[in-house]
């Protein structure tokens, strides 16, 4: 690599750090996704079956258990029924255990991951998901205003607070060179193609010591290489032909750091926010970054957004995939489609 490209891109790397940074004061707090079709409402329960769902690996699991059963204890209710996902299983069954329990709400404490997972199950069932962010990203909880940091509040939020319906979005992936198909649902951002590459590479025991910092390191080491050919329709318009590194579909667009990275993603909207990132050197994505960081709202040639309901990217050759920053495998096509206002959460009370 020359140099003037190293150098480069560590300055990318230290603007990056200052400007999460700053991101994280200035915007703690203050960035709630606006409901755009209704408001948060009270679930109107006075007493309610409660189901938990923990990943027992997470740090603070054994904590949020006994906090769990001491506030329902407290409010009278009868004791909680509590899963733990395994390795093996990260929530399916759980979730199912959960609504033959026919419990009113389902506390999923976990990552992403297991978040998604009891989504899955949850979707379309009208029974209320109350999120306790035990992982690294916590991306959904930072989009609905969750301080990921506070696990009393976000226990009280899930048992006590308001709630409202939000939309949910499946990836289906097909990989025509080994016939592999799969879908998957999600919540806050999905993609193809470079994102992914990043997500797959980033070191877990980094990841473990620093946090979502961890996914720069593997960022800046991604940031060389080649554009990928793909078609992408919108819609059922017809394909659009691009050379890409990587297509983002957001459900909504907070991300670690406190950057607002699609700040028009709304999560109840009934639409997918779609970026088409085609970067050609490290100065386009300088640019691109300065775009985010500043909200500027002027276009950029290597960073295009459209608006759609269903978007299927179409390649010659498999590109990564990922949902909500967990590796979904390699695809040659991938069909995305939101499903509106399909799951129930449990949000914090907001004043009258």
């Amino acid at each position: 690599m020359n140099d003037w490209l190293l150098y480069l891109l560590s300055a990318a790397a230290l603007a990056f750090a200052v400007s999460s940074w700053w991101g994280v004061r200035k915007l703690k707090a203050l960035h709630i996704r606006s409901a755009v079709n209704e408001a948060a409402h009270e679930a109107g329960l006075t007493h309610q079956r409660v189901a938990v769902i923990l990943n027992p690996v997470k740090s603070r699991a054994a904590e949020a258990k006994e906090a769990i059963q001491r506030a329902c204890l407290t409010a009278g209710w009868e004791d909680p029924l509590f899963l733990e996902t395994t390795a093996e299983d990260p929530g399916y069954s759980q979730a199912k255990a959960a609504l033959e329990f026919k419990a009113d709400v389902v506390l999923v404490g976990g990552g992403d991951g297991t978040v998604r997972v009891v989504a899955e199950s949850l979707a379309h069932t009208n029974v209320a998901m109350g999120i306790i962010p035990l992982g690294t990203g916590n991306l959904l909880a930072r989009n609905v205003d969750l301080d990921v940091n506070d696990l009393r509040a976000n226990i009280n939020a899930a048992l006590f607070g308001q709630q409202r319906y939000i939309d949910t979005a499946r990836m289906n992936i097909e990989n025509s060179r080994t016939g592999h198909s799969s879908e998957h649902l999600f919540l806050v951002i999905a993609g193809i193609g470079m994102d992914a590459e990043i997500l797959a590479d980033t070191n877990d025991g980094l990841k473990k010591a620093v946090g979502w910092l961890a996914y720069t390191e593997a960022g800046m080491r991604h940031l060389p290489g080649r554009r990928r050919k793909v078609s992408v329709s919108l819609d059922e318009s017809p394909e659009q032909a691009r050379n890409i590194r990587s297509v983002l579909f957001a459900n909504c667009g907070l991300v670690p750091g406190g950057i607002d990275f699609i700040p028009e993603a709304m999560i109840d909207d009934g639409m997918l926010d779609v970026v088409v990132m085609s970067p050609r050197s490290a100065f386009g994505w300088l640019a691109m970054y300065g775009k985010i960081v500043f909200k500027h709202r002027g276009n950029l040639p290597m960073m295009t957004m459209y608006r759609a309901g269903k978007i299927v990217i179409k390649c010659p050759e498999p590109l990564p995939t990922q949902v909500d920053g967990d590796p979904s495998g390699l695809a040659t096509k991938v069909t995305v489609q939101v499903a509106p206002r399909s799951l129930l959460i449990r949000v914090k009370s907001q004043p009258a």
